[in-house]
């Protein structure tokens, strides 16, 4: 299965470009799920889910939608002080969504200041044996650790990867596409070289529209991870006035043209 949606829906700077004028809140998810067929969670990295918020949200979408849900920053950024019991409650949360069928992968993104060390390894082995049988794809933001020896570490530890499209820059993840578990991930997050470092706010970094010969680019890639992985998830993150529902259409035209599948 291949599942290609944004990375989040509900922004007001979306209302005019995509939603239209008017819209309620509770309207967004409804409107959007007419589309496609799967987004990511973005609140839960900032506050702990609860299962009653996600089971509302499985209310108001189709059968055959599905929520890949963002690990909570207490597990990736906040690890020093972290209560036991965190983990225990992320994962009671998304109860709901496995009982419904809709619980698509749990991205876990961790910060740049997360290096590869002995004792960040041994993390992220505690990191799934505490997510259960959860989907995990792990999205690094130091590029150290692109390497054999990491993607050998998450395989064996039933860790997915997190392939990520973003300016070519040093220091930064370059754009490879690997599948080391049964869910492949893939993250768009634009290529705005300009404002990448310097930026005012946070959406400065993300306003990009894609070209069609940069997506175009991923059109192979994303083909292999289909054939290495049962389940496949793109997810565009250039989020700024609904840029990225723009980048998923493109996206599963160019599939839809090379033949793949894009649910």
């Amino acid at each position: 299965m291949l599942y290609v949606g944004t990375s989040g829906y509900s922004y007001d700077d979306w209302i005019g470009p995509y939603y239209p004028e008017g819209i309620g809140k509770t309207e967004m998810l409804p409107f959007y799920a007419r589309e496609f067929k799967t987004t990511k969670i973005n609140y839960t990295y900032y506050r702990m889910p609860s299962a009653r918020t996600l089971a509302d949200m499985t209310a108001h979408v189709p059968d055959d939608f599905v929520f890949s849900i963002k690990a909570s920053k207490e597990l990736t950024h906040e690890r020093e002080a972290q209560d036991p019991a965190l983990f225990g409650r992320f994962t009671a949360a998304p109860v709901p969504l496995i009982e419904s069928g809709k619980l698509g992968c749990v991205p876990a993104q961790f910060p740049n200041s997360f290096k590869p060390s002995a004792a960040n390894r041994d993390y992220l082995k505690q990191f799934r044996d505490q997510m259960g049988d959860l989907p995990v794809a792990i999205e690094f933001r130091n590029a150290g650790w692109i390497s054999d020896e990491t993607m050998d570490l998450l395989r064996a530890n039933r860790l997915g990867y997190c392939c990520v499209d973003e300016p070519h820059l040093k220091g930064l993840i370059p754009p490879i596409a690997v599948a080391t578990a049964p869910v492949a991930y893939v993250r768009f997050h634009g290529r705005n070289y300009k404002d990448w470092w310097q930026h005012d706010e946070a959406w400065q970094r993300y306003s990009y529209s894609y070209p069609t010969e940069e997506l175009q680019e991923w059109v192979p890639k994303i083909e292999a991870l289909t054939q290495a992985a049962p389940t496949t998830f793109i997810y565009t993150n250039n989020h700024y006035r609904g840029q990225s529902v723009d980048t998923v259409r493109q996206i599963k035209a160019l599939l839809d043209q090379a033949g793949t599948l894009a649910t």
